[in-house]
């Protein structure tokens, strides 16, 4: 009886300092939380973006290297020619030997390759990573890649290892960095080196910087240069305050964007910042915390007293009462005969009261008086289980409007519109993200389209694929005439099911239902098939929808939907059913809304819904403004919910929540385990008690606890016992006389 009340009151108390401490500490003004951890998010999509444009041209000089095809009477000069003639981003470009670093050849700009070690470089298994060139010059980056050349290349007479397999040149190409893309009106965006010296730079609409701001990037650099290796390593900045406005600042390692870095690692640092309101509205919930937990702590007091006086002191008292009656009924000596004398006190009221009344009863049936039938009353009245009931119903009148009604965010002014202007500009990052690897898509295919006329069947099987197994993005590769007949297949079955081969080339569905959607670049082939590209065949080759679902994932993004022109979820990076609509009419509006006119690709949009579980931080923005994807009128669609932003007034909304919730559910969880160990078993006590006053002497009266209703229900049974044997004692007295009368009867005279 004691824990159950005793935890009732701890708990209540403990919850109420947890309502002190959690609301209290809620900021009252300055910089949301949220606006230095969106602008880190912004600098980590950035950075991701670059590293995967550099990944990208890597991997693109390496198959140029790779699809070469040296032979025997190839020389340096052109070899590196027909390498770097088709790329237009080459600054400049090196031929060298792989075995001493012999420079063979070299076109445009110089390449320096000062701390390059050419054999180590080229030795190694595996892609070569990029490089930052030397900081004694404009600084560019350098891709690697090895030309393999056949063992009969060279003269054996002149050149004793020409005739080793493994001989190679290391073919290295200059480039200038990835151009960066500032979104979000007054943003800027600062590509730097480990020294915090700015390579490259990028702004969008009125974006400055105080001079008390120009010690961001070096603050950045020494940043990511502390920080530990990881997937993602980013943070955040907050610069000087201007007025009523402060500079928040983001930065990300470009080589820890994809999870890359060490020795080869690239070295560097994305930096964004732009400028946002210094403060918010102050709002100060101490006072509401006080006051909450005020009334909790009177609750609680309230709930023990009454527990206290009016269950667990009249529970002690019938359990002395039920052990006295228990020894009388004994007997054994003139005390215990005492007891049967001495009328049982009835206290409380419900089940105390009738156990109370029902030993009473009892005491004057083993005392041999006479009790009146009418001692247990037909209608209850009410017990402890309404008092259990009552304590639920005041904790609810507490942690209900806790729960449901108060510091609730108001929709229209909880997010601050920096905050809002950050998921816009982060959908946008993922939106140019798509669109960057539907055009690799697009681009890799129509390289391997360009290498398919001229060759035969088997051998255009064979390059296909080799595609397929160079580009992971594609599921299946496949070529169609006009008709819509395929003629040459590779990789997994098509999930194309419609039969009209679109014209011209670009980015498609070739599907409209299924369980899942099929994503597919196209591109004509003049020449194979028979005819010219309106005539001829095209490749398709379908995107396997995964790997659009993981560009899609983003930390802190929310939920991430890519939609067609008829607003049907084609990708997403949580769970959904192909060509579904969206899951908020909300999300329907705000595509609708960044379209700025009829047929028109439109503009980004964002804005803050209430949902079920709470407000929520939407944006829209078209897919893309240019390219194979420009023409779809796809959008990209992101939804993060408020609850996990570290938004004022989002987080006393959600701290009030947790404390009615903690509230009534460890209140009601106490009350119910009264319930179970304590009333309910005494309510059993109270029938089995009434009914042996009613004269029931076989039920036999078994104690489950060792605790106060276990030693009453042991008492009940001892004098059930007594009872019974009185009982047996009475009925067996006469028939005993009258056996003796008759033997008297029949003895002789």
């Amino acid at each position: 009886m004691r824990p159950p009340i005793a935890s009732l009151v701890v708990l209540l108390l403990v919850v109420a300092a947890v309502t002190v401490l959690s609301l209290g500490r809620i900021p009252v003004g300055g910089v949301p939380r949220a606006v230095p951890d969106g602008e880190q998010q912004i600098a980590a999509d950035t950075a991701l973006t670059m590293r995967t444009s550099v990944e990208a041209e890597a991997a693109s000089v390496r198959r140029t290297a790779d699809a070469y095809p040296a032979t025997a009477a190839s020389t340096p000069t052109a070899t590196l020619k027909a390498l770097t003639s088709g790329r237009k981003s080459v600054l400049g470009s090196a031929l060298l030997d792989a075995r001493t670093g012999k420079l063979l050849a070299a076109g445009g700009s110089a390449v320096p390759l000062a701390g390059v070690d050419v054999a180590r470089t080229a030795s190694g298994r595996g892609a070569i990573a990029p490089r930052l060139t030397p900081s004694d010059g404009p600084r560019n980056l350098l891709y690697f890649a090895r030309v393999t050349l056949p063992a009969q290349q060279a003269d054996p007479d002149q050149d004793p290892l020409a005739d080793r397999p493994d001989r190679s040149w290391l073919l290295v190409v200059r480039e200038a960095l990835p151009a960066v893309t500032a979104y979000g009106d007054g943003r800027t965006v600062e590509v730097l080196d480990a020294s915090g010296a700015t390579l490259a730079t990028a702004a969008h609409g009125t974006a400055s910087r105080t001079a008390a701001d120009r010690g961001l990037p070096a603050a950045a650099a020494r940043a990511a240069g502390g920080s530990d290796d990881g997937a993602d390593a980013s943070g955040s900045l907050l610069g000087a305050s201007t007025g009523d406005r402060r500079t928040v600042a983001g930065w990300a390692r470009v080589d820890e964007a994809a999870g890359t870095g060490g020795d080869d690692g690239l070295g560097l640092v994305v930096l964004t910042s732009h400028s946002v309101p210094a403060t918010t509205a102050p709002v100060d919930h101490s006072g509401f915390a006080l006051r909450a937990a005020g009334v909790l702590v009177g609750l609680a007091l309230l709930l023990g007293l009454a527990l206290r006086f009016c269950l667990q002191r009249p529970l002690l008292r019938l359990y002395l009462s039920a052990g006295r009656l228990a020894k009388g009924a004994g007997g054994g000596d003139q005390a215990a005969s005492a007891e049967l004398h001495r009328q049982v006190p009835v206290h409380g009221f419900g089940e105390v009261a009738r156990i109370g009344r029902a030993l009473d009863a009892l005491r004057r049936q083993l005392a041999g008086e006479s009790a009146p039938a009418a001692e247990v009353p037909g209608r209850r009245a009410p017990g402890y289980r309404a008092l259990a009931v009552a304590g639920v119903v005041l904790l609810a009148c507490w942690g209900a409007p806790m729960i449901f009604l108060l510091n609730r965010a108001d929709t229209a002014t909880a997010i601050p519109a920096a905050v809002l202007a950050d998921q816009q500009t982060r959908t946008e990052i993922a939106s140019n993200r798509l669109r960057q690897s539907l055009d690799q898509s697009y681009t890799d295919l129509s390289e391997a389209a360009a290498a398919l006329p001229g060759r035969k069947t088997a051998e255009q099987k064979d390059l296909l694929r080799r595609v397929l197994d160079d580009h992971r993005q594609y599921r299946s590769l496949y070529l169609l005439d006009r008709s819509g007949d395929t003629t040459l297949r590779v990789g997994d079955a098509p999930l194309r099911t419609l039969t009209e081969v679109p014209g011209g080339s670009g980015i498609t569905t070739v599907n409209t239902s299924g369980r899942l959607p099929a994503i597919a670049a196209y591109t004509p082939v003049p020449g194979v098939g028979g005819g010219t590209a309106a005539t001829g065949t095209v490749l398709f080759g379908e995107i396997d929808v995964k790997v659009l679902n993981s560009t899609l994932q983003r930390p802190k993004l929310g939920s991430v939907w890519v939609t067609d022109g008829e607003d049907k979820v084609l990708a997403s990076s949580v769970g959904y059913r192909a060509f579904q609509s969206l899951p908020e009419s909300g999300l329907n509006r705000l595509v609708r809304a960044t379209r700025t006119a009829p047929g028109t690709v439109g503009t980004a949009a964002s804005a803050v819904s209430r949902t079920s579980s709470g407000p929520s931080v939407d944006a829209a923005a078209p897919l893309a403004q240019r390219g194979p994807t420009a023409r779809l009128g796809w959008h990209v669609v992101t939804a993060e919910p408020a609850a996990a932003l570290q938004i004022p007034a989002v987080q006393a909304e959600q701290r009030t929540m947790l404390a009615g919730i903690l509230g009534l559910s460890l209140g009601a969880a106490c009350l119910g385990w009264l319930h179970v160990v304590v009333i309910r078993p005494l309510r059993a006590v109270a029938v089995f008690a009434e009914r042996l006053v009613g004269g029931d002497r076989r039920t036999v009266l078994h104690p489950v606890n060792h605790d106060e209703i276990g030693s009453i229900t042991r008492g009940l049974e001892l004098v059930r016992q007594a009872l019974a044997e009185r009982d047996r004692t009475a009925r067996s007295a006469p028939v005993t006389g009258a056996a003796r009368s008759a033997h008297a009867n029949t003895l002789p005279r």
